[in-house]
């Protein structure tokens, strides 16, 4: 699975790699993963202060235990990071190891099973969901993004000038309300391809709401499925549409007016 991060195309990362396995141009943080990742062990944060490197058998998620040992320790590294430059800048409110597992690491795993069930159902029945070309649109610190990245590695990367109706699936969580997700991501997604939106427990109203945006981008709601999660909200919901026609070419509007204005 390739992930793309805005301008950006990231697969998962190796830590037994001896180059970069991506090329950043997203932020220091997102750098400091992809250096991270050509080492045995996290370096130290720069103002010295200490972060644990519990092994990743410490973790107990059921998503989580469902990796390869390699995809934990990768998921481990990245936790890791995280915590270190979220003391030097504001990345995450959590700050502690097991939380951002259960709110962050748990809720991007937990989107796979319903993504790889409507892909293959309404999107493409005879072929496997690891070679999807993926955006994550409002990724901030590669959430869902790497996560996905990691779980599902065999892919290259695949770069364009041109990202309008490229990709298989574009997915968003904790970006915007749907009305305005819907026109950020639904004209990245190619004719026949999904949007996967993750939302809280109980996002009927908001989606009833965005009809018309999903609509006019070409669109349709094919599911609202409810999936398990260890954040202290506990369930949360994955919206999933279809796009069957192309998005119009006064889509999106002007940044910022999506926002400010939705459909």
């Amino acid at each position: 699975m390739s992930i793309a991060h805005g301008r950006l195309a990231v697969p998962a990362f190796s830590a037994s790699s001896h180059r970069h396995p991506f090329r950043l141009r997203h932020g220091r943080f997102l750098t400091a993963v992809a250096k991270q990742t050509t080492k045995a062990t996290p370096c130290p944060p720069e103002d010295g202060a200490q972060i644990s490197s519990p092994s990743s058998t410490s973790f107990s998620f059921p998503a989580f235990h469902s990796l390869s040992s390699n995809q934990k320790d990768q998921i481990s590294l990245y936790v890791r990071t995280l915590l270190q430059w979220n003391q030097r800048m504001n990345l995450t409110a959590v700050t502690e190891e097991r939380e951002v597992m259960s709110r962050h690491v748990e809720d991007s795993l937990a989107i796979l099973p319903p993504l790889r069930r409507s892909y293959l159902s309404h999107c493409c029945s005879s072929s496997p969901c690891d070679g999807l070309n993926v955006v994550d649109v409002g990724s901030g610190a590669g959430l869902p993004g790497l996560i996905l990245a990691i779980a599902c590695p065999r892919q290259n990367v695949g770069q364009s000038i041109d990202y309008r109706e490229l990709f298989d699936v574009a997915v968003a969580r904790a970006v915007a309300e749907m009305r305005t997700l819907a026109e950020y991501c639904l004209p990245l997604v190619r004719v026949g391809g999904l949007f996967v939106a993750a939302k809280g427990s109980d996002p009927q109203e908001e989606v009833k709401s965005a009809g018309k945006a999903i609509q006019l981008m070409g669109a349709s709601i094919i599911e609202l499925c409810t999936v398990e999660s260890h954040s202290p909200k506990g369930q949360r919901t994955t919206v999933i549409c279809l796009k069957d026609r192309a998005t119009p070419k006064r889509f999106p509007r002007h940044p910022g007016i999506p926002t400010k204005s939705p459909l």
